[in-house]
């Protein structure tokens, strides 16, 4: 993906779990101004690694905690809403397995969270870039089954 020298950048985290019976399942959140659904994403922290950061803002905006896995996924980019217009951004995404879902957490109560296939997260969400990301996941983790 070309990028551009004011083209900005965040971290995000695709939460997942696997049902008894092995299909992947992907922790989709609402987004806090419009309500749509998105994965946890935020800003690259000073010290932390990108992935750790990832790790981090699921923790946040959805309370759960688990391990990254493997290099990203891959990226997206998606118009972020500003005060007086939209800014391009591109979203780094990286796998979470989810080991446990904390009782309390930062956005609690600011967010409607939910599992979901990842087709059915590929439904939800808007970003076309995103949608084929979970869409070829579960290509992937299906065959590998």
């Amino acid at each position: 993906m070309a990028k551009t020298s004011s083209q900005l950048r965040q971290v995000a985290a695709l939460p997942l779990r696997f049902t008894v019976g092995g299909a992947a399942e992907a922790l989709l959140i609402t987004s806090r101004e419009t309500q749509r659904w998105v994965i946890p994403k935020g800003w690259p922290m000073t010290g932390l690694r990108d992935a750790d950061a990832a790790a981090a803002e699921a923790r946040e905006e959805a309370g759960v905690t688990g391990k990254i896995v493997g290099k990203p996924l891959g990226s997206y980019l998606y118009w972020k809403r500003r005060e007086a217009h939209f800014d391009l951004v591109e979203v780094t995404v990286y796998r979470l397995d989810v080991r446990g879902q904390l009782g309390k957490w930062r956005e609690r109560g600011q967010r409607t969270i939910r599992w979901m296939s990842l087709p059915e997260a590929a439904e939800a969400v808007l970003e076309p870039g995103l949608q084929g990301m979970l869409l070829s996941l579960d290509a992937r983790l299906s065959t590998a089954a």
